[in-house]
């Protein structure tokens, strides 16, 4: 017979490790702060299309000449959706944070100057967009609340549906180890200096949902096991059983989940698709973060509540 493995008698192992993740999280949220992108903050975005490579210093001190703003930042990707026939073909997104839009006159002298600096490049103006700071913080405060109500809910739903193995603890701790995914998931984003935009949130909601199917699959697992080993048998024992029992299912789900997303951040690492790399590296993070938070983390956790709890 396969011998269980200790999950609860490793669990002050497990915590450890969590919080000096976090712990290293707060000292670089501390030191670098978080980043806004301005679907947040507010400002605007010029794209333009060209071909070739660019010296970026150059290009960054030929739209830093052409305006007065000092807020500028740019990013360049690969310019797949404008341009399929040319594989030299790029895009620049033009950041300029702010309250007030940029004015036609000098969207017209940043284009001249990059036509003048790199005629060999074939600069194009593609679009413009501006996004208020006041829209973007109302916008940031409902994905905030989205995910708030999305917690809530599937917090009750566990509570509902494992209320034989003590559904409030059940939930509470399924919502701790989805507060530890979000904190995973916020921290890879400080400490490698990402803006925090809507593939932030996105990441966020895919995780949460993530991380409670496998927290699902254990509890379900678990209440099967307490039934047939009966009121009596140690929790931990219990615990230890059902973990053991889905473990290999579990982590073949994940492993399978990182490889398909390990797939589409390669490529987007060889196209420059910042946007799509913004997205499958949080994903990868909370993938493992989903992974080790139910099997470490929500798990141990219901077992200490509902030893102290019988013990009172």
């Amino acid at each position: 017979m396969k011998r269980d493995m200790n999950f609860i008698g490793h669990s002050k192992i497990f915590f450890t490790i969590s919080l000096c993740i976090i712990l290293i999280g707060i000292v670089c949220n501390i030191i670098f702060g978080a980043t806004l992108d301005i679907q947040f903050k507010g400002g605007t975005i010029i794209t333009y299309g060209f071909v070739g490579e660019v010296d970026e210093n150059a290009l960054k001190d030929t739209i830093q000449g052409a305006t007065p703003d000092n807020n500028v930042t740019f990013t360049i990707t690969r310019d797949i959706l404008n341009n399929t026939e040319d594989e030299d073909a790029y895009a620049i997104q033009i950041q300029f944070s702010g309250e007030e839009a940029i004015e036609t006159a000098d969207q017209q002298a940043i284009t001249d100057a990059l036509t003048e600096a790199f005629p060999d490049n074939g600069f194009v103006y593609q679009e413009a967009s501006s996004v208020e700071a006041s829209m973007g913080l109302k916008f940031l405060l409902k994905c905030l609340v989205a995910v708030a109500i999305a917690s809530v809910l599937m917090v009750l739903y566990v509570t509902i549906r494992f209320k034989r193995i003590g559904g409030l603890s059940a939930g509470v701790m399924a919502l701790v180890a989805l507060f530890h995914d979000v904190a995973m998931i916020y921290f890879m984003y400080v400490i490698f200096r990402m803006p925090i935009d809507s593939n932030f949130i996105a990441v966020v909601l895919m995780i949460l949902g993530y991380s409670l199917n496998d927290t699902i699959v254990i509890y379900d697992r678990v209440r099967e096991e307490r039934r047939v080993m009966g009121p009596k048998a140690d929790l931990a024992d219990v615990f230890n059983h059902s973990a053991s029992s889905v473990f290999s299912r579990t982590i073949a789900t994940s492993i399978t989940t990182l490889v398909a997303i390990a797939t589409v951040y390669v490529v987007a690492v060889i196209f420059s698709l910042d946007s799509v790399q913004s997205f499958a590296l949080p994903m990868m993070i909370g993938v493992v973060s989903g992974c080790y938070s139910s099997l470490c983390i929500a798990g141990p956790l219901w077992v200490f509540w509902n030893k102290r709890k019988q013990s009172s």
